[in-house]
């Protein structure tokens, strides 16, 4: 792979509203797209992550986690999605993390998040990371305990025909990027 074509990868890879119902993920395509996520680095390599995959009416009933206040109603059309809940770091990350003031395991699991993203659009599915959700329902809905968080979930799915790739709207670089 060279740098065009990880330059097109990203150029095409977007956030997606509107899923093909009609069109299930392979458990196979799923865990492929995981096990490559899973291979992001992470502070002192504690990989403070853990991935829980639901598809079918458990993916629909675990949506329902994702729609208070009327948001994120077209996560119910998505075949599969994939919450990520906060593992235990290892010890040297967590004294790293006190000693520097630094959220190690944030910043992993966005990591993690990129990765995982970025391989599902390899592999020809498409993403919406949500932020919006009611962890108590999360919980519920996935039978995890009352002290597990999850900060992110990952829809995906195939994009219904026709759903258009948005040109990318982002900050000028003279904005966000220095050479010293």
């Amino acid at each position: 792979m060279n740098l065009e074509e990880i330059e097109k990868l990203y150029l095409h890879r977007q956030s997606c509203r509107a899923f093909d119902k009609s069109r299930e993920v392979p458990r196979e395509l799923l865990e492929k797209v995981c096990n490559l996520a899973l291979l992001a680095p992470s502070a002192c390599n504690s990989q403070p992550w853990l991935l829980y995959c639901v598809t079918g009416e458990k993916a629909k009933e675990t949506a329902k986690g994702l729609q208070d206040l009327g948001m994120n109603k077209f996560a119910s059309d998505a075949p599969a999605l994939i919450a990520i809940a906060e593992g235990k770091s290892n010890l040297t990350a967590k004294v790293g993390s006190r000693f520097k003031d630094n959220d190690f395991l944030h910043n992993d699991i966005g990591i993690l998040t990129a990765h995982l993203v970025i391989a599902a659009e390899a592999a020809g599915l498409s993403t919406c990371i949500l932020g919006w959700r009611s962890e108590n329902k999360l919980r519920t809905a996935l039978s995890l305990g009352k002290d597990v968080r999850i900060p992110l979930v990952i829809a995906v799915g195939y994009p219904e025909d026709g759903y258009e790739i948005r040109p990318k709207k982002r900050k000028n670089p003279e904005q966000t990027l220095f050479f010293l």
